[in-house]
């Protein structure tokens, strides 16, 4: 009888191990980088092109169904461009601690933020992807407002 017990808890344990892989894991973040094609983006600016990576979330898939578009980005703090869109997009915001060069992000519901120099913040921002290599990417933003433009890749 036991042995019956035994077998009868086990079974159970490994068909609810299995149900819950089967499962979106809890602890993954839906703001997590898919390396797909249908994930990249293409930032030009000038006569240079950047490619990013969006994020899986909802504001990523939001700001892809507006693309393409060409918008002039006004210069902030010598760190970061932005364009206030004509539509609030969903928002996941949370402080990122620090913002790296080459991050895009939404501030608020409707602010676009594309940031060419990395630095601490006390702000929040709902991730929409980042620039595969931001090398240049300061250059080519300048320190004025600049136009920029956003296609799928």
């Amino acid at each position: 009888m036991k042995l019956i017990s035994t077998f009868l808890v086990s079974s159970i344990c490994i068909q609810l191990y299995a149900c819950t892989n089967n499962e979106a894991d809890p602890g993954h973040n839906s703001n997590d980088i898919t390396n797909t094609d249908s994930m990249k983006l293409k930032i030009i600016i000038g006569t240079n092109i950047f490619t990013a990576t969006f994020y899986n979330n909802a504001t990523a898939t939001a700001f892809k169904a507006k693309l393409p578009m060409t918008i002039l980005m006004t210069e902030l703090n010598g760190n970061e461009k932005y364009f206030d869109l004509s539509d609030n997009l969903p928002t996941n915001a949370s402080n990122p601690g620090t913002i790296q060069t080459g991050d895009l992000m939404l501030y608020g519901s409707s602010t676009l933020v594309l940031f060419y120099k990395s630095f601490s913040t006390s702000y929040s921002y709902t991730r929409l992807g980042r620039i595969d290599n931001p090398s240049g990417l300061a250059a080519a933003l300048g320190s004025a407002s600049v136009t920029v433009m956003f296609e799928l890749e």
